[in-house]
């Protein structure tokens, strides 16, 4: 069997809001519960679960691999919510997409602090 990434715990201020957030963001089906975590499922069969906490929360790092209409359909959203996106991770190209490897990409924030990431290219696939 080739080893997988089954599911990760997202630390979260308010699981069901977090949760919420991802779906309509990535066009996700709704949570699901699942003991003290709401789930999501991504496309490759990662499952997210959502655990609320009332401790400090690190920041993590979650980036997404989208098809070039859906990173349209998601950048329009995060546009649509006025949410801030930069081009790069440092944040020092606000407003910006960047076209890394011949793609697109952009970060943002989700409720908690997480930096999320959308990409059309894996990194290293091709391009400058």
């Amino acid at each position: 069997m080739t080893v997988q990434l089954d599911h990760t715990i997202i630390a979260s201020r308010d699981r069901e809001a977090s949760a919420s957030f991802y779906a309509r963001l990535f066009g996700f089906a709704d949570p699901k519960p699942y003991g003290p975590f709401l789930t999501l499922q991504t496309g490759n069969g990662v499952n997210l679960d959502f655990l609320a906490t009332d401790g400090e929360i690190a920041s993590q790092h979650y980036a997404f691999l989208v098809s070039e209409s859906e990173f349209d359909e998601i950048f329009g959203r995060i546009r649509e919510q006025g949410l801030q996106f930069w081009a790069d991770p440092h944040r020092e190209r606000p407003g910006e997409i960047n076209t890394n490897d011949g793609g697109r990409g952009t970060y943002f924030h989700d409720p908690s602090g997480h930096a999320l990431e959308i990409i059309t290219r894996t990194y290293g696939s091709g391009g400058e």
